[in-house]
């Protein structure tokens, strides 16, 4: 088996691990948005996250067995947009039904259009830039909502704890095994800046869920 090979090999079964490590996050974070009525994740990180998987899931589709994954994230992502819109609401209670539902529009039309450009101009095919970029943006998302938030509604550990491996899984890959992260100093950052704030987060969510019960035992 020659060297480029077995990188590609190695690189899809890092991803692949990577991948099954987000889709249990998402399928806890729509657990526990079903059992606390409420949503898991801030709009902003959302309208980024579900605009990206329509983008390489549909429009420009990744090859296999990264587009399957991809259709997995978009399924269990429309079922947390599903759950933002449903129980979002009373956590914007000081505007009207109708605003709340355009700026979750507007944010969508906001993302698809700037994913599709940063990959443009950045000659971007994988989406690379966009999908790290917009998961730093999430993490320190995750971090304000656990600190507005006076529990955990919607969060967990396993939910922190997965995320974090399942991006840094990820970062690893790129790192590894792709030029254009090897040759990229701002996804070097952006692999740094995502974990740091990941940690920050697992360690938020350990010290206010004990003072609610055992963390661990809180899916």
């Amino acid at each position: 088996m020659n060297q480029n090979l077995k990188s590609k090999l190695m690189f899809t079964e890092i991803m692949m691990i990577g991948g099954l490590f987000w889709s249990a996050t998402y399928i806890l974070i729509i657990r526990r948005g079903f059992k606390d009525k409420t949503f898991g994740m801030p709009m902003a990180a959302l309208c980024a996250n579900i605009s990206w998987e329509l983008i390489f899931a549909f429009v420009t589709p990744h090859e296999p067995p990264q587009l399957y994954i991809n259709y997995i994230w978009f399924s269990l992502d429309a079922v947390i947009v599903m759950q933002f819109l449903k129980y979002g609401k009373k956590e914007f209670s000081n505007i009207p039904n109708w605003q709340f539902f355009a700026v979750f529009g507007l944010g969508l039309t906001i993302a698809i259009p700037m994913i599709l450009t940063v990959n443009y101009q950045l000659e971007d095919n994988v989406g690379a830039y966009a999908a790290f970029g917009q998961n730093l943006m999430m993490s320190v998302l995750f971090v304000t909502m656990l600190i507005n938030r006076r529990g955990i509604e919607g969060q967990s550990l396993y939910i922190a704890l997965f995320k974090m491996t399942g991006t840094g899984l990820s970062s690893m890959a790129f790192y590894l095994y792709k030029p254009i992260a090897q040759d990229s100093i701002l996804l070097q950052f952006l692999f740094i800046a995502i974990f740091a704030f990941d940690l920050i987060y697992v360690i938020g969510i350990y010290q206010k869920s004990k003072n609610i019960s055992n963390p661990f035992k809180r899916f």
